[in-house]
């Protein structure tokens, strides 16, 4: 196990995650760029569970496509394979139908399928027409640009979402930097997104709340203006948290994604990194902070 990475404490701690139901749905269209405004439009307001329906972010550039033209991949991720199907129909219907010159398609081999294209073809009032290509079915469905390409049916799995880091720095301006740096080596992981603002979380939250209407709230412990009045977490010299929040298809990949993250935030003014968790009340996974790098070492 790993106690340190040039010479920045790693907590003897664990992420906790909990189950999730992932899609990747893959866009095109006639230049990336229209194909990432619609990316960002589908997945805007879906940062986290605790308020928004799910969690969704752009996963990746492709250099392959199924049209062959300039696209992108999102992930999606929600609490239930139903709830997630739905999110899909509706993001897809109002925000990349709607994209000039887009076309969506399944982009996850999974046992499990919803309905996606099958629902916005009620969209073409009649006039949608669909062809069967290799076993899989697409809709065509006439816009006033042309036509509106989608897949009938979207692959959906089992996922994990909830993985994170804790960046304990000297001052905002290190710790945003390490931050930044380990925001950039996780998203180069496949199959994971980061879904907060630029990756990054300054209002990390605790379970609960002492309103009775709030789910969650901020997570006391490491705020350094409450050092003094709550039972703190930071060490002396800690004046600055972020998290980063990491969701994935899969456990692996969420651990992955961890570990890179890990070893490019331990820079200059960094004193520690943590993690969050709630005594295994929020989900079954467990993410071992010093294990992880452990294993990357060995492997």
């Amino acid at each position: 196990m790993t106690d340190a990475v040039n010479g920045v404490e790693i907590e003897d701690t664990y992420a906790e995650a909990f189950r999730m139901w992932g899609a990747r749905v893959v866009i095109t269209a006639a230049s990336r760029p229209w194909a990432r405004e619609a990316a960002a439009k589908m997945t805007g307001f879906a940062t986290s569970v605790i308020q928004c329906r799910c969690e969704g972010a752009l996963e990746r550039s492709l250099r392959r496509t199924p049209d062959g033209r300039p696209g992108v991949s999102v992930l999606l991720f929600a609490f239930s394979r139903d709830a997630l199907a739905a999110e899909l129909a509706d993001r897809i219907g109002q925000c990349v139908l709607t994209c000039p010159t887009t076309a969506c398609y399944n982009g996850l081999d999974a046992g499990e399928r919803v309905r996606v294209g099958g629902q916005l073809r009620f969209f073409g009032d009649g006039h949608q027409a669909s062809k069967l290509i290799a076993g899989r079915r697409y809709w065509r469905i006439p816009v006033m640009e042309g036509e509106f390409l989608v897949e009938d049916a979207f692959g959906v799995q089992p996922a994990v979402a909830g993985g994170n880091l804790l960046i304990l720095g000297e001052d905002p301006e290190r710790a945003l930097r390490a931050a930044e740096l380990a925001a950039g080596a996780m998203r180069r992981v496949p199959s994971v997104i980061l879904p907060f603002p630029g990756g990054i979380v300054r209002s990390g939250s605790k379970v609960g709340s002492r309103y009775k209407f709030m789910k969650a709230s901020t997570n006391d412990a490491f705020c350094p203006t409450l050092r003094g009045v709550v039972d703190s977490s930071l060490p002396e010299g800690v004046h600055c948290v972020y998290e980063i929040v990491v969701d994935g298809l899969d456990a692996p990949a969420v651990e992955e994604a961890m570990r890179r993250g890990i070893r490019a935030a331990c820079i200059p003014g960094i004193r520690r990194i943590s993690a969050g968790n709630y005594g295994g009340s929020l989900g079954k996974f467990r993410f071992h902070l010093r294990e992880i790098l452990g294993k990357g070492a060995s492997g």
